[in-house]
């Protein structure tokens, strides 16, 4: 059966085929060179049959490995020439008589593998000039390959990473509070994943990396269960984040379906596209039904977010960090929350600040008669048997000085935009 090439294979076959006829001989073919075997990737040849892509070979042993040992010369256009070649079992069969191979080398200077011709007869034609040639088109192999090189690279490091924790069943997973800022008074709180330091991702980065190699789905919804194993040990509601395209699963609306519905706030990121908004609306139907609220996460980060909001009609809306810290002093700001909590009061939803950092900022959310806050300034994200549930009211007569409202060393956001 023939094998389907690459629309990148395809390039590499014409490469192939320019070095074959330009250089009159019976096959051209590019090589992958792992360490211990040579696999023959693409193939152009006048004998197909004698030379198959796939066909793998111990890489000690062939022509092209004698050549990056030094014991072969690049272009050999009789092998009987060369004890050293006559051993190997490409000089038995397919019997090949001259050859030249040369290296392709990737940009950080890995090698990849070798570009290659070779007759089924001898050429005392084939020269070292022909090397020239051949050095070009390997040159150009490596332009091609090269970004599936990167890309099978990333993919293979997500893999190593995400297998091991999916088999320990998913990330950590932490708790902040969602207060109401008249009084103080924890009402909620947001299920944050957390995932080991050593990656040095953020969360988002993390599902963003799943979802590109087809785990995302898997891994949300671990994350998920973790957050409703919480369920049991804390009061008031949780907010669990859900990406559109994996609450459209059959296995994620089980799942749902069988949780305390009322106590469960559904957050749809306002970075995620929603593909089919009618099935997002028929998914999430059944389940609003029994008592579960959805909520609009990162309003005010962009546009599709007023997309979100008219279509699935939510019981909340989250207002994103970047427009909530620094409101005290930022007219703009100040005019768009404004906005934003007048919209909110015409469909009838909540309103939930995330990133609040100081009591001003809090005392601002409180005058444009925001009802919920959350962020360092009330809490950060904890384990379950950690969470608090009273905090200091930031009222008018209570807002200390500037710059005492939160210690310094937690002046940054640990807030709910993060996709769990």
């Amino acid at each position: 059966m023939a094998r389907t090439r690459s629309a990148a294979q395809e390039q590499i076959a014409d490469l192939l085929r320019t070095a074959k006829d330009s250089l009159h001989l019976s096959v051209a073919f590019m090589t992958r060179m792992d360490g211990t075997t040579q696999t023959l990737e693409v193939v152009d040849s006048s004998v197909p049959w004698v030379f198959q892509e796939g066909y793998q070979q111990k890489q000690e042993v062939t022509l092209c490995q004698g050549v990056r040992d030094g014991t072969l010369p690049a272009v050999m256009s009789d092998l009987r020439e060369h004890p050293d070649a006559m051993w190997r079992p490409a000089a038995k069969f397919p019997r090949i008589r001259s050859f030249v191979s040369v290296p392709i080398t990737l940009s950080d200077g890995t090698l990849y593998g070798t570009f290659c011709a070779a007759g089924l007869s001898t050429d005392k034609g084939l020269a070292d000039r022909d090397k020239g040639l051949m050095d070009v088109l390997a040159h150009a192999a490596s332009v091609v390959i090269e970004p599936g090189v990167r890309e099978q690279a990333r993919r293979e490091d997500i893999e190593d990473r995400l297998v091991p924790l999916e088999a320990a069943g998913g990330p950590r997973v932490v708790l902040q509070p969602i207060v109401d800022i008249v009084t103080g008074r924890r009402v909620g709180s947001e299920a944050l994943s957390r995932f080991p330091q050593e990656w040095g991702k953020a969360p988002d980065v993390v599902f963003a990396e799943a979802h590109s190699v087809g785990r995302g789905d898997a891994l949300e919804l671990q994350a998920l269960q973790r957050a409703a194993g919480l369920l049991d040990r804390v009061d008031g509601y949780v907010s669990m984040n859900v990406s559109p395209s994996t609450l459209l699963r059959p296995d994620l609306l089980e799942f749902l379906g069988a949780l305390p519905l009322p106590r469960i706030l559904l957050e749809l990121s306002e970075h995620d596209p929603v593909e089919d908004y009618v099935a997002l609306r028929e998914a999430l139907a059944p389940l609003r039904t029994q008592g579960m609220r959805l909520a609009i996460d990162d309003v005010g980060a962009g546009f599709s977010s007023l997309r979100h909001i008219v279509v699935t009609e939510p019981d909340v809306i989250k207002l994103d960090r970047s427009i909530v810290d620094g409101l005290a002093t930022d007219r703009v700001l100040h005019s768009l929350v404004r906005s934003l909590v007048d919209f909110a009061a015409g469909l009838g939803s909540l309103v939930v600040a995330e990133g609040v950092e100081t009591a001003e900022d809090a005392l601002a959310l409180h005058d444009l008669q925001v009802g919920y806050g959350q962020g360092w300034f009330w809490g950060r994200a904890v384990p379950a048997d950690e969470l608090r549930d009273q905090f200091t009211t930031p009222v008018r007569a209570e807002v200390p000085s500037a710059g005492a409202a939160v210690p310094q060393q937690l002046r940054r956001s640990d807030s709910g935009a993060v996709v769990a």
